[in-house]
């Protein structure tokens, strides 16, 4: 499976935005259900984990850590290796359709629940979790 992803930000101008994580290539660092807050137009390096449009079908947007920069664009990877759907698949990413670095992941709210504040003060410490770089030295296999 892929991660896809609402995007809401990114067609106003605004600089952040949110998308939601479905699939599980991106397991253990994103879960199907996450939100995700977007940075659009950020410096991308290797290493950071991107928001992108799919290069095969540009109405699908994707989820990969971005692994190093090619003639033909950027070569993602999803960090879970049993999971399809990413350069190995496409081959590189045209800049073009890398939209924006994700910088942190949160885990929303079950609807419906009451809730004390100790627990939503626990839900918030647990969910909310910056999404960070991989090693520099990160290269593709």
């Amino acid at each position: 499976m892929r991660e896809s992803g609402r995007e809401r930000g990114a067609e106003a101008g605004a600089p952040f935005g949110v998308a939601e994580v479905t699939g599980v290539s991106m397991v253990p660092t994103l879960l199907h259900g996450d939100q995700l807050l977007v940075h659009y137009g950020a410096r991308l390096r290797p290493g950071n984990v991107a928001v992108l449009r799919h290069p095969l079908q540009q109405d699908l947007l994707i989820v990969k850590r971005l692994i190093e920069r090619r003639d033909g664009g950027w070569w993602v990877l999803g960090d879970n290796p049993d999971a399809e759907g990413d350069s190995r698949v496409f081959g590189a990413v045209p800049p073009e359709l890398v939209l924006g670095r994700v910088w942190a992941r949160y885990r929303p709210v079950t609807p419906g629940r009451q809730r004390s504040a100790g627990v939503v003060l626990s839900w918030l410490v647990s969910s909310v979790r910056p999404v960070r770089s991989a090693s520099r030295r990160l290269r593709a296999r």
